[in-house]
C-alpha cells in the first residue's frame, strides 16, 4: 500500500461559504492508497507517523487538485490555423484542423493542465469522422494517454446527429452553395459515418470497459440542441437514468442558438430540452449564457449545473453569463478552458483571476460579485459534481481522493506580502502557473518541480513536432480550400437569422450579469 504525508505551510482544505474556508497552519495530509486518511498539523501527523515519505518542503500552500470541467482538445484551434471568430464563424475555421495523433495531442494538453494544478478533467470528444470502430479506437487513445500520465479523466463522446454545419439541415445548406461547393462539402459530411446507434453502442461499450476504473469515468454528451435530434435527445435522457449517468451539454452558448431553439420549439433552449425529462440533477449546461431567468429558476429548481467557460465565452464573442445570479439561485457552477483560456493554453490559476474578475458588477454589496472562496469552490467541488466522481474529490477530507496541489508560497508572496493579507487571496490573486510545484493525483506524484514522473514531456512534444511537419494530406488540403470557400456562405446563412425587430439578443439586464 502506497503511503505518504503531504506537508504544507497552510492546507487550504476546502471551502465553507462563499467567504470561508478551512485552513491550517502547518497543515499535512496523510494519505493510504489514494484516500486520504487523515488530516491535522505536520508535527501530530508525522510523529504518528514517523517513517512515512513526506512530500512538500513545508514552505508550499496545499489545495485541493483543481477539475478542468469543459475540455476538447490538445494543440489549441489558434496553434491549428483556426483563428478566434464568432461561433458559429468559428465551426467554419476549424474545417483546417489536421489529422492529429490524438495520444500525443491529448498528453499536450495534458501537460498544461497537471502543470497548472488541474488533477481532473472533464473531456467532451468532439465529433470525429469515420465508422464506429474508427472512432472508438481513436477516442481508446484519448482515454489511454490520461491513464498514462495519471490523471482523472471523465470522459465523453459528443452526439450530434443533425444540422452538422450551421443551424440547418445538412441537405438545405448544400442545395444553397454553388455547384463547385457541392462536391467537396458532400465529401466532408460523408467522412462522419457515425449515426445516433453508433454512438450509444459507443458509449455503452466505453461505459462497460472503462467506468469501474478509479481515474477514468464514462458520462453522456448531447452536443447541443442545434446538432440533437428529438430521437437523440430521447435516447440520450432514457441513457442517463438507466445508468445513472451524468449529461454534459453545450448549449445557449450564443444569441443565435437561442434564437434556433425559439424557431425549433416555440420556446426556450431549457424548455426544449425539459420536454425529453433532460433537466434535472445529472445535468450539466456548458456555458449557458443565454438561460432567462426562469430557465435559470428551472434549472436551480432540478438541481442542475452550469460549466463556466469564462474565457472561450470571451474569445468566441459569446456574452458574458449570469454568473452573480446562478451563484444567488444555489446552481452548483463549475470552472472550464474549454478549447484554451484567455492566454491560449490551460492554465487554471489564470482562469480563477478572469472568473473572480469578469463578473465585478457595480455597486457597494460584496455578495454581488464572485468571491475567493467562490472561485475556488467552482474550480473543485463545483466542478467534481459534474462528473460521476461526484463529491469523491474535490475537499481535502478523511475518505476523499488524494488529490492535491502544492503551490510555493515564496513565489506569491516574496518580496513582501502584508500579513493581513488572507492565504487564499493570496494564491488566487497572485499565484501563477510557475508557483506550482507539485501535482498529485489518487495519492500519486505526477508532477514534481517542473518535470512530468510518468510521461517524457520531451519525447512525447518531439513526437508530435515530428508527426505535424509532414506533408499535408489530400483530405487536408481540401478541407482548407473548403473553410476558406464556405465562410461568405455561412456569413450570409446567419446574416438575417435574428430578426431585430422581434429580439434584443445581445442585451441582458445588469441584474443578469
Amino acid at each position: 500500500m502506497a503511503t505518504s504525508l503531504v506537508r504544507s505551510r497552510a492546507a487550504i482544505t476546502g471551502t465553507r461559504d462563499r467567504f470561508t474556508w478551512n485552513e491550517v497552519k502547518d497543515g499535512a495530509v496523510l494519505q493510504e492508497d489514494g484516500v486520504i486518511v487523515a488530516v491535522g498539523t505536520y508535527d501530530d501527523l508525522h510523529a504518528k507517523h514517523p517513517t512515512v515519505p513526506v512530500v512538500g518542503t513545508g514552505k508550499e500552500i496545499l489545495l485541493p487538485g483543481f477539475v478542468n470541467g469543459h475540455h476538447h482538445v490538445g494543440l489549441t484551434p489558434v496553434q491549428l490555423g483556426s483563428p478566434d471568430m464568432p461561433l458559429e464563424l468559428w465551426f467554419i475555421t476549424r474545417m483546417v484542423i489536421r489529422n492529429l495523433d490524438l495520444y500525443l495531442d491529448t498528453l499536450y494538453s495534458a501537460f498544461e493542465m497537471i502543470s497548472s494544478g488541474i488533477t481532473t478533467v472533464q473531456h467532451i470528444q468532439g465529433w470525429m469522422p469515420g465508422t464506429l470502430p474508427d472512432v472508438e479506437k481513436r477516442a481508446t487513445e484519448t482515454i489511454r494517454a490520461y491513464e498514462d500520465i495519471g490523471m482523472r479523466v471523465s470522459y465523453c463522446y459528443a452526439v450530434r446527429d443533425q444540422n452538422r454545419l450551421v443551424y440547418q439541415a445538412d441537405e438545405e445548406f448544400l442545395a444553397s452553395l454553388p455547384a463547385e461547393l457541392k462536391g467537396p462539402m458532400q465529401r466532408w459530411f460523408d467522412r462522419f459515418k457515425m449515426g445516433l446507434d453508433d454512438a450509444m453502442d459507443m458509449f455503452k461499450s466505453f461505459h462497460s470497459q472503462h467506468h469501474n476504473k478509479r481515474r477514468v469515468k464514462i458520462q453522456l454528451a448531447p452536443a447541443n440542441l442545434h446538432w440533437c435530434s428529438d430521437p437523440a435527445l430521447t435516447k440520450l435522457s432514457d441513457a442517463s437514468a438507466k445508468y445513472d449517468a451524468p449529461m454534459h451539454m453545450h448549449l445557449l452558448e450564443t444569441a443565435y442558438q437561442k434564437e434556433y431553439a425559439w424557431r425549433r420549439g416555440k420556446c426556450t433552449a431549457l424548455e426544449y430540452i425539459d420536454r425529453f425529462g433532460m433537466v434535472n440533477k445529472r445535468l450539466t449546461l456548458g456555458h449557458g449564457v443565454w438561460l432567462n431567468e426562469k430557465d435559470i429558476d428551472r434549472l436551480a429548481e432540478a438541481g442542475g449545473c452550469v460549466c463556466h467557460n469564462c474565457s472561450s465565452n470571451f474569445r468566441l464573442r459569446s456574452g458574458v453569463a449570469a454568473l452573480n445570479h446562478f451563484e444567488k439561485k444555489g446552481i452548483n457552477t463549475a470552472i472550464g478552458l474549454d478549447e484554451a483560456g484567455i492566454n491560449d493554453d490551460r492554465d487554471m490559476l489564470q482562469e480563477l483571476k478572469l472568473v473572480l474578475r469578469a463578473h465585478r458588477v457595480p455597486g457597494m454589496v460584496e455578495a454581488d460579485v464572485p468571491t475567493m472562496s467562490q472561485v475556488l469552490r467552482m474550480a473543485t467541488v463545483g466542478g467534481a459534481r459534474t462528473t460521476p466522481y461526484g463529491d469523491s474529490i474535490g475537499t481535502l477530507e478523511v475518505g476523499k481522493g488524494a488529490d492535491m496541489v502544492l503551490i510555493e508560497w515564496d513565489s506569491v508572496a516574496y518580496p513582501y506580502l502584508d500579513e493581513m493579507t488572507p492565504t487564499l487571496d493570496a494564491v488566487v490573486q497572485r499565484a501563477k502557473q510557475q508557483a506550482v510545484t507539485t501535482t498529485i493525483c489518487d495519492g500519486e506524484v505526477i508532477y514534481k518541480d517542473g518535470k512530468f514522473t510518468k510521461v517524457d514531456r520531451t519525447a512525447a512534444l518531439k513526437a508530435l513536432h515530428d508527426d505535424l511537419t509532414k506533408a499535408l494530406a489530400d483530405d487536408e488540403v481540401e478541407r482548407r480550400k473548403l473553410s476558406v470557400a464556405l465562410l461568405p456562405h455561412a456569413r450570409k446563412f446567419y446574416r438575417n437569422y435574428m430578426d431585430p425587430s422581434k429580439h434584443q439578443p445581445f442585451y441582458r439586464p445588469s441584474s443578469m450579469v
